[in-house]
């Protein structure tokens, strides 16, 4: 008895020095991270993540059989930190009872059914990793970058800690000293196996299994704080500071770029490891390497080189591989060796992640110039392919914020190397100039109510006190050809409806997400406090304020309130939805036809808008819906967002293409969207795939126009082509000049 309390009391010691050791060194690094303020807030929030989402496995069970099987291994650890107390109970004495539980039959049930429970959740992870192998399947496969050979470790420790555990109960069920009767049915059968065994035998067999069970354990604590399965230590705690309900919508932080609160040492986003705050270099140590992100990522789903999974991956070597320089610098009393410093310049407004802060860059040891995160560590290729779609983050089940990173590293790469793509230089320059991407200017801004066959109404002064609604109508809407058509029909509707509105006009500015988006954080703020000013000086927050583009939507929702901008915005499908069950809009029968419905993603993923759009299409009484296979929250983006409506897209298949693909799979005769960039996107595609004459593409407010037969293009119609009987856009306006990917949308 001495001996393997000796033994294993010796091992327990020796496992939990390394393993605290290396705890306290990662808790020193990443809190060597900037501040993150607001993490603590909506505390009820954070308790049901962990609850749905760390004890639950929501998002892990969204892929049933690989959640399934990470579920019960999960719960099954939690039952059976129960044997692992008795493990050690056992080395005192044979007989342990847990004080207040002893030896219940539903205890050994529950023991022995998660038991095996966890090895069979074992086997179907094996055949599940080499099904999809990255050797068989290539850049297909979500483990494509990821250490397998770590994966199979971990596999292999998890079958040792339930064979050892199984092990030493089913030779106790022989020696006499197991507490638990038949409910423990796994330990009884194995016991079979010891029959034969004297009891001398099996009393040396008892105490090998229990002393190898306890090994392994401690092993594998020691292993998964080298690895990355870390994350059974750090998910549940990322999990409790992520951004709730999830980190979509708006952007973490808002930098505050008063001039009188920035220095020369001021640096905007992240240049350096140390620009990151302590929550997002929590990210990178919590990573699982599971490839669900990368699996959704149109990007690399289209061959291009970003993977979030690899941008995580690479940014976790980095930080570990910058431990000396953070740790010494932490030491010193600095927040970083260099380009981090303190954020006493440049506090941001909404959060502080890697948002503003002092320092010149970051320095090695011995004085030698830490390499900038961009291109040193990631690619420009792989920075300036994202969509900011948001797919990874809404995959992850550990809530890493891929986006929020990718955006503060374009924010250093616009604002302090002024590095960017070439042809983003025009859209930047017009948005500065003209207030829009295209150029046009304000002058051109209501060309398109020309032969609505009513007046709209333009606000002076203030909004009049018989207007209900503000129509926001956004740059594609007033400006691009294609997108001109659907503000008609909304417009014509919301008339037709009697539901009063008017528009800004020549007051109306871009909202900045295109220059946000792509990390030009000074000229979005400029143009945000510009239109925060206008609508508060016509009264916009007593009004309701509809916008048909999501970008323009999420800026004024979901962004404009961090500058003190705070309005009551709905997307234009949320209004015709309600304006559809009140009775005041009554689609007809003049529309018949096969419609699938494209996701935007800034509406349906970022905002949650998903069923009204549909709930509009149900009610048109010959539209037949069939949905693409990946719809809703998990649609697949249009290749617009991020910036990237005005970026060439040289790299890969285009995103838009692989959209549309899908949608002419489904047999459709129109695609339906509700954003004008993924209009347009999609729109391109259906003319570059030669299928224009057969499939068109219609906003959810064209549709409905149509089947009431008010001169809106039926589905014979497109969208790049005027209906007889409805006036066409003003000619002259040209369609934005993209190149590269288009968006998935966003909401209202």
């Amino acid at each position: 008895m001495l001996i393997r309390i000796a033994i294993g009391g010796a091992i327990t010691v020796v496992a939990f020095a390394i393993v605290g050791r290396r705890l306290w060194y990662l808790a020193r690094l990443v809190l060597s991270g900037r501040p993150a303020s607001g993490r603590t807030k909506h505390l009820a929030e954070r308790a049901e993540g962990e609850l749905t989402e760390v004890i639950g496995q929501r998002k892990l069970l969204k892929k049933r059989v690989p959640g399934l099987a990470h579920a019960f291994t999960f719960w099954g650890f939690i039952i059976l930190l129960f044997t692992i107390i008795e493990a050690y109970g056992d080395l005192f004495d044979k007989r342990f009872a847990i004080p207040g539980i002893g030896h219940t039959a539903v205890l050994g049930f529950l023991e022995d059914s998660f038991a095996v429970a966890i090895l069979v959740a074992l086997c179907v992870f094996t055949v599940i990793r080499l099904r999809h192998s990255p050797a068989r399947e290539e850049r297909k496969s979500r483990f494509y970058g990821s250490h397998t050979k770590a994966a199979w470790v971990t596999l292999l420790l998890i079958a040792l800690v339930i064979i050892t555990l199984l092990g030493y109960r089913s030779v106790q069920t022989d020696t006499g000293d197991f507490p638990y009767g038949w409910w423990a049915f796994a330990s009884h059968g194995i016991g079979r196996l010891w029959a034969g065994f004297s009891h001398p035998v099996n009393m040396d067999l008892e105490t090998a299994f229990l002393l190898a069970n306890i090994t392994v354990i401690m092993g594998f604590m020691v292993f998964l704080v080298h690895s990355k399965h870390l994350h059974i230590v750090t998910a549940p705690i990322n999990v409790a500071f992520s951004r709730r309900p999830r980190a979509l919508g708006a952007l973490g932080t808002t930098p505050d770029l008063d001039p009188e609160t920035m220095s020369e040492d001021t640096v905007i986003g992240a240049g350096h490891i140390e620009d990151f705050s302590w929550k997002q270099l929590l990210d990178l140590v919590t990573c699982t390497e599971c490839g669900r992100c990368q699996e959704q990522c149109p990007a690399w789903n289209t061959g291009k080189p970003l993977s979030p999974k690899l941008v995580i991956m690479d940014l976790r070597d980095h930080l570990l591989d910058s431990a000396p320089r953070l740790l010494q610098a932490k030491k010193a009393g600095r927040a970083g060796d260099g380009a981090s410093g303190t954020p006493s310049s440049g506090t941001p407004s909404s959060g502080t992640a890697a948002a503003a802060g002092t320092g010149a860059g970051g320095t090695e040891a011995g004085g030698t110039e830490a390499p900038t995160l961009v291109p040193g560590i990631i690619a420009e290729d792989v920075l300036w392919s994202c969509t900011t779609c948001g797919a990874c983050v809404e995959q992850c089940p550990v809530d890493i914020e891929h986006v929020d990173a990718i955006v503060d590293m374009r924010r250093y790469q616009v604002l302090m190397e002024s590095r960017f793509p070439t042809e983003a230089g025009t859209m930047l320059r017009n948005i500065e100039n003209q207030g829009d991407p295209w150029g046009l200017g304000s002058s051109k801004r209501l060309d398109w109510t020309g032969g609505l066959g009513f007046d709209v109404p333009v606000v002076g002064a203030s909004i009049p006190e018989d207007v209900e609604y503000l129509f926001w109508v956004g740059c594609a809407g007033a400006l691009d050809e294609r997108a001109r058509k659907v503000t008609q029909s909304i417009a014509r509707l919301l008339h037709g409806a009697g539901a009063s509105f008017a528009v800004l006009g020549p007051k109306e500015s871009c909202t900045g997400d295109p220059a946000r988006r792509l990390g030009n954080e000074y000229l979005y703020q400029m143009q945000a406090q510009q239109n925060i000013a206008v609508l508060d000086e016509v009264g916009a927050k007593e009004r309701t304020v509809i916008a048909s583009c999501p970008h323009c939507f999420n800026s004024l929702a979901r962004e404009y309130p961090a500058l003190g901008g705070n309005y009551k915005v709905i997307h234009h499908t949320q209004l015709l939805a309600d304006l559809v069950a009140k009775g005041m809009i009554h689609p007809g029968e003049s529309f018949s036809g096969k419609v699938t419905y494209h996701d935007p993603c800034y509406l349906a993923r970022h905002n949650r808008v998903m069923d009204q759009p549909r709930s509009v299409l149900d009610a048109v009484p010959g539209l037949e819906s069939v949905e693409m296979h990946r719809c809703r929250e998990k649609g697949f983006c249009c290749g617009a967002g991020g910036a990237r409506m005005w970026l060439e897209e040289n790299l890969g298949k285009r995103v838009n293409l692989e959209r549309t693909d899908e949608a002419l799979a489904t047999g459709a005769d129109v695609v339906s969207t509700a954003c004008p960039y993924c209009m347009i996107m999609i729109d391109d595609a259906v003319k570059a795939r030669q299928r224009e004459e057969e499939v068109r593409v219609l906003d959810v407010a064209q549709i409905v126009e149509a089947s009431m037969l008010v001169g809106a293009p039926g589905p014979s119609r497109g969208a790049s082509e005027p209906s007889e009987g409805a006036p066409g856009p003003s000619r002259g306006a040209p369609g934005p000049s993209r190149g590269d990917g288009a968006e998935a949308g966003e909401n209202g």
